[in-house]
């Protein structure tokens, strides 16, 4: 069998030093996606490792007999057409423990950009700090703290639990939908304890979650969750943070809720017209913007490195 792995969006270090420890030789250069299938066949590749950018649809799974496995550096799939694959008899893998505590943090940092509007502030500092100092510090004085406020975490995986992990130090209630999670046990990571206390907490509905929330954050798969509809059942003034895929929150009705007040912030790192977001995103002063770099950490990075390469080396034992 073919020892070749094509890593076309690229892989940690760490772990394409395993797999070439393990007798294997990873290409690293990216190879356009129209060439994607002349490549994997010329070369006999027989695993392929991506990200997002690559995508590995019906026809490119049909006109390469000789991969054996596909590899998502990452959690979500849907650049992949997973079922297809598996029924094939494709193996597919990706690496759902690696980046959590990266795309948890990131979510912090969005709130905390919000909630004090750092966001703004750095924008208007640089242009007008030096004229309007007293001008600004009255425009950014009426932050909030996040302790004391309910967190909704809408799917309650592992990225959905240890946001939970973090906002519960913050001093936050946490609230949590999952239709496939009923509780779960979150460990409070303190430094020195070897016995780490530990809190449960149960999910609840949607529509509940959605009505009691102050703070939204999304770590689902992908779908329409949140149109006008869900956002008129929410309180005044909430905050919405999507780490998660674009769309889960329909941009039109964001914006409307956005300019209406309804909603006091918004903080997007994924969007539904990647890599060219909505300029009316872009430009609103109400939203604290990342380009996807929910799990961009060197410490995600290597963990998803070491990850993949465990995995592909024993998905290419069988």
């Amino acid at each position: 069998m073919s020892k070749l792995i094509l890593a076309n969006d690229g892989i940690d270090e760490v772990g394409k030093t395993i797999l070439e420890k393990a007798g294997y030789t990873v290409i690293t250069e990216k190879v356009n996606q129209e060439k994607l299938i002349d490549e994997i066949n010329s070369k006999n590749i027989v695993a392929l490792t991506v990200r997002s950018a690559t995508k590995v649809r019906k026809d490119l799974i049909d006109a390469c007999p000789n991969l054996k496995v596909i590899a998502r550096g990452g959690v979500g799939m849907d650049n992949i057409d997973v079922e297809y694959a598996k029924s094939v008899g494709k193996q597919v893998i990706n690496t759902p423990a690696a980046s959590s505590n990266s795309v948890a943090e990131l979510v912090f940092a969005h709130l905390f950009n919000a909630v004090r509007f750092l966001y703004d502030s750095n924008r208007q500092m640089p242009s007008n700090g030096f004229d309007k100092f007293d001008d600004l510090k009255k425009k950014y004085a009426k932050g909030v703290e996040l302790k004391g406020k309910t967190i909704g975490i809408v799917g309650f995986g592992r990225i959905g639990q240890t946001v939970a992990k973090i906002a519960l130090g913050c001093g936050m209630k946490v609230l949590a939908f999952d239709p496939f999670v009923t509780e779960a046990e979150i460990p409070i990571e303190i430094d020195g304890l070897t016995e780490l206390p530990k809190v449960k907490i149960k999910t609840i509905g949607l529509d509940k979650l959605i009505k009691q929330a102050d703070f939204f954050t999304f770590h689902v798969p992908g779908g329409k969750l949140i149109t006008k509809h869900e956002i008129a059942n929410m309180k005044n003034g909430v905050v919405l943070v999507n780490t998660a895929r674009g769309g889960v929150i329909n941009e039109d009705d964001l914006l409307e809720g956005l300019n209406t007040g309804k909603i006091s912030h918004a903080c997007l790192d994924v969007f539904e017209n990647e890599p060219r977001p909505s300029v009316a995103i872009l430009n609103n002063p109400k939203i604290s913007l990342t380009p996807h770099i929910g799990a961009a950490t060197n410490e995600a990075q290597e963990r998803i490195g070491v990850e993949l390469a465990e995995k592909l080396i024993e998905s290419l034992k069988n």
